[in-house]
This record gives structure tokens, sequence and C-alpha cells, in this order.
């Protein structure tokens, strides 16, 4: 937990600041030439990693300043052009120093980023850019080309499990968990992180009702109407019923053709809202693991939410009284892909309608991963046949409930 106390550079009041995950992977590329990008949804903390990082570097005794695009003066400065931002930090006295380090938060609200954060890097070496942005679609169609070799991207997603405790200020060591006491209190915790989800302001929300108007704000402003507002998107009662029913199925296999016709939307609309859920953060469509084999079913997905919270206000319309196995499911979803990358996660399924949750391919062997409530719904046979096919000598089923014992196949989801 960090402090930053009247820094008229950064913020105006006094803030916490929780240490998140992703920034130990951010920390190298502070001091590099490269522009440091955090993509990821409304919401989810990338100001604040923001902060972070701008406390880092001050410990450094290096001058920063932050600059948030949603202050419509300040987008008008940087729109006119890179010489309009040079004379404006001239007069903020921030060019005497040999290196200043910007902040621009929601990069995506400029008319030209690309060749905005291209001059910088080519021509302003004494000035370090670090920027957010919450569309990594919108981003990525005003990023152009010209930016390959000048950028390193970071996706920041809700908290992780591990990452939650940190906000509850609940302190453990994963690796010395000895008492059924301390399972119990982790159990409840885990209940806790999948009814509500993830995102920071509703986890720091003690008040359950406060929890339901903060998600449904959310929903209504930064999904609904963000991007809506993004892509004009028109049949807006369509894309509303299509939120709806995607958290009705995550977790399973994504029927193009049935949804549409569920949603009364066009296939080819259906594919461009699919498109724009995704590469907005809300939801992800995850590949099946497949080396050729015949039997495999190789190409439908299935799709997931990023967020257990948000799902529940989506699907059920109120937070469970009792998790569900497909919200679990999600939650193991959403935690691996935290941990691991977007890219490594997939699940395994055969045209004779074997399967498993997950694959994980983190390093050369695969590993299989089944999501099951109770461990006392272990079914290894898929697990099995999967292992002899691959010569893989390691799976997991990963529970929150029942008899886990000594056996090293069953684990929590904080051992993941």
């Amino acid at each position: 937990m960090h402090y930053i106390i009247n820094d008229k550079d950064m913020i105006q009041i006094p803030i916490i600041l929780y240490k998140r995950n992703i920034i130990n992977q951010i920390t190298p590329y502070l001091f590099t030439e490269d522009i440091v990008v955090l993509h990821g949804a409304r919401q989810v903390g990338k100001t604040y990693i923001l902060y972070y990082l701008a406390k880092i570097i001050q410990e450094k005794g290096e001058s920063t300043h932050f600059i948030d695009l949603e202050d419509s003066r300040l987008k008008e400065i940087l729109d006119k052009g890179v010489d309009s931002f040079i004379s404006y930090l001239k007069e903020e006295g921030f060019l005497n120093q040999k290196k200043v380090f910007i902040f621009i938060d929601e990069i995506q609200y400029l008319e030209n980023p690309s060749s905005f954060l291209k001059i910088i890097a080519d021509h302003h070496k004494e000035i370090k850019l670090i920027v957010s942005g919450s569309s990594s679609f919108n981003i990525k169609n005003k990023f152009k080309d010209s930016l390959v070799g000048r950028t390193v991207n970071f996706d920041i997603f809700n908290l992780s499990f591990s990452e939650f405790l940190v906000f509850k200020n609940y302190y453990v060591d994963f690796k010395e968990i000895n008492s059924q006491k301390k399972i119990d209190e982790l159990m409840s915790l885990y209940e806790e992180y999948v009814k509500y989800g993830g995102y920071p302001k509703i986890v720091l929300t003690d008040e359950i009702e406060k929890k339901s108007k903060y998600i449904n704000q959310i929903i209504d402003t930064y999904i609904k109407k963000d991007i809506r507002d993004l892509a004009e998107i028109k049949e807006v009662d369509k894309f509303n019923r299509l939120l709806e029913v995607l958290a009705s199925q995550s977790g399973h296999l994504l029927n193009v053709t049935e949804l549409a016709n569920t949603v009364n939307l066009s296939k080819i609309t259906l594919e461009k809202y699919l498109f724009l859920l995704e590469e907005t953060y809300i939801i992800k469509l995850v590949s099946p693991y497949s080396e050729n084999k015949r039997k495999e079913l190789f190409k439908t997905p299935k799709v997931f939410l990023f967020d257990t919270g948000l799902m529940n206000i989506l699907w059920l319309k109120e937070f469970p009284k009792e998790i569900l196995g497909d919200i679990f499911e999600t939650s193991i979803f959403s935690e691996l892909i935290k941990k691991y990358g977007v890219e490594k996660v997939h699940f395994w399924r055969t045209s004779d309608k074997k399967e498993i949750d997950f694959i994980l391919k983190d390093k050369n062997t695969p590993l299989p991963i089944e999501a099951k409530l109770n461990f006392s719904k272990t079914d290894t046979s898929a697990m099995k046949y999967f292992s002899s096919e691959y010569a893989v000598s390691e799976y997991k089923t990963v529970a929150l409930y029942g008899e886990k014992g000594n056996r090293p196949t069953l684990i929590y989801p904080w051992e993941l």
C-alpha cells in the first residue's frame, strides 16, 4: 500500500494505492525508450496503475506529469499537435528537467494518437510516455503500423483473487496454508470474489446494495453506452439482449447461428458485436486446443465473460446466494488468463464429446485442468484419455468444496 499526497503533477487529494501484480511486469520498461501502453476495460484500475508507476518514478527523483484526456481542455491542446503539447509543457515548467515522464490517461480520445506518439518517440527523447486506453478496438483503429517497435503493450484486467485479497487487507502465503481454519477463510473469501467480481470499486465497497448499484452503473455507462457510441450501434435493445444471453452462456460453446436467431440479429451483425465486445474486454472467445487430431472439434470457440460479478447481474439480475457451476468455471478462466495470459488458455473437445474445461499451454507440455464446484464431482476419464493421446503425465482438477485430501491432482483456485 502506498500514498501520493498533494502532488500537483499527479493528483490533488490523498489516494491509497494497492500494488497490482502487473506492476512487476511493467517496471522494467519504465526507463527504456519504449512507449508503455496499458489496454483494458473501463473501471478495472488502469488509472490507479498509472499513479502507482508514477510513484515509483517519483521515488527515483524524476519529474512526472499526468494528463487525463477526459479533460476537454487538455484534449484540445494535444489534438492541435506535438508543437502545441510541447508549448504547454514549457509553460507548465516540465521541460526544464533532463527527462520528464508523461502519463496520458484515455489515449483513445485523441483524434490521431498514432502520429502524436510517433513524433514524441522519434523526436523528443526527453519525454517518456506511459499511456492507457479503455478500448483496444478504438486504439487499434487509431494506432497505425508506424508505431511498430515503439510500444510495449500490457492487458489490464479486473482483480485476480490474490489482488482481491490485498484489496481486502487479507495477507496470506499460499505456500504456508496448513490449517483448515485458513482454508475455510479462503473459501469464504473466494465465494465473495466470485459472487461480486473483481472490479476494484466493487471490491472496496462493503454494502451489497452499493455493489449492485456500482456494477449496474458499469453496465449502463461503460459497457452499453460506451460500446454503443463507439460502434454507432442502432439496434440497442438487441445489443443489450445479446449481453444477457452471452452472460448466461459463459463457459459454453458459441453457436453463432443459434445465437443470432435467439437475439434476432443477422449473422454478420452478431459477429460485429462479438468482435466489439471482445475488443473492449467484456468477453473472450477461447479457441479449442488441437494438434490436428481428426477426432477433435477444432473450430467452434467457447465464450467467457472476464468478470463473474458482471456475469451474475447480466444473467441472474442479482448476486447469487450460492455459486453456480458456470460461474465458478468462468472464475477459473479469469484466474488462468490473468496469471498465464489470454493466448495460453484453451479448452479441448472431441467429436464424441469428450471434453476438458481448460488446456493450459504455458510450457511445451499442455496441462489439462477441469473446473468442478465440488471435488466429489471429479471425473478423470477425459483427462486420462487426453494424457494418453498427448503423452501428458500431469493434470489438475480445481474445486472449492468437498474433501480434497492429499491427492496432488486436486487443487483449490488459489493453488492454480
